[in-house]
């Protein structure tokens, strides 16, 4: 009994060591320009591998190895910034805009951000300010004459039709040679709704002419075997990346 008694001792002792050495760092990334939280802000522990991210509102939690160390923050379009620890529990920071711009960040495979100069493969970012000057309401229509090697045409000439896009010509002579659609990091079906047999030939057009032209900040098509790797084979026509406005998802919650 008197051995048990002295594990269990030991045992808790033990884990409240461990727990001792692991400090609980929270607070929220903003914008030093407007204020505006940074969901998605990356937050690490210098050196290490130790991270997170901030919430939909900017909020942090961050549990640390130790009370001291450096905290490295970075976004997208932003300039990393380091804090130093101190044995603080609380950091706030607000991050300025980068001056190397967000024009030149593209969305990649998985969601990946990464420089357009330090792609190895073909990919073209159009932005919502280009989808919306087109005056079309299919957001795949407004691709056309704005990516190169890209054929976009109309299962039929009704409104809200079905839009078959190609990128480089065709692949296979049988199969189905339209790219994979990501919208928002989640592979989308794109097939035509429409049966002959059914309903006699008619389009009730597919899965991309339902998203709002208004609702998308960028598209990016890579072209690349390389860029669509990590897709599989559904990715071997390409890869079209819808990312919509994240502004809106936190409009809402705001809302409500």
């Amino acid at each position: 009994m008197r051995r048990f008694l002295l594990l269990i001792v030991l045992a808790l002792t033990g884990w409240i060591g461990i727990a001792a050495q692991t400090v609980q760092v929270r607070g929220k990334v903003t914008s030093a320009e407007d204020g505006t939280p940074l969901p998605g802000a990356t937050v690490v522990v210098k050196g290490s591998t130790v991270g997170t991210t901030a919430d939909i509102d900017g909020n942090y939690v961050l549990n640390v190895p130790s009370g001291t160390g450096t905290l490295v923050f970075s976004y997208v379009g932003m300039t990393t910034l380091e804090q130093e620890m101190g044995g603080r529990t609380t950091i706030d920071v607000a991050l300025e805009p980068s001056a190397t711009g967000l024009e030149e960040v593209v969305v990649t495979a998985l969601g990946i951000r990464k420089s357009e100069k330090n792609l190895g493969y073909a990919a073209t970012s159009v932005s919502s300010d280009d989808i919306t000057a087109s005056g079309s309401r299919n957001a795949m229509n407004a691709l056309q004459g704005k990516v190169a090697g890209i054929n976009i045409s109309s299962a039929s000439g009704q409104p809200g039709s079905s839009s078959r896009v190609l990128l480089r010509g065709f692949s296979s002579l049988g199969g189905n040679n339209q790219p994979l659609y990501v919208v928002d990091g989640v592979p989308i079906s794109n097939r035509l709704i429409g049966d002959t047999d059914i309903n006699e030939g008619m389009d009730f057009g597919n899965r991309a002419n339902d998203i709002n032209p208004e609702d998308i900040e960028s598209i990016t098509v890579l072209k690349g075997a390389s860029g669509a790797a990590l897709y599989g084979s559904r990715a071997s026509n390409g890869v079209i990346i819808i990312t919509t406005k994240k502004d809106l998802i936190r409009l809402e919650k705001e809302l409500k």
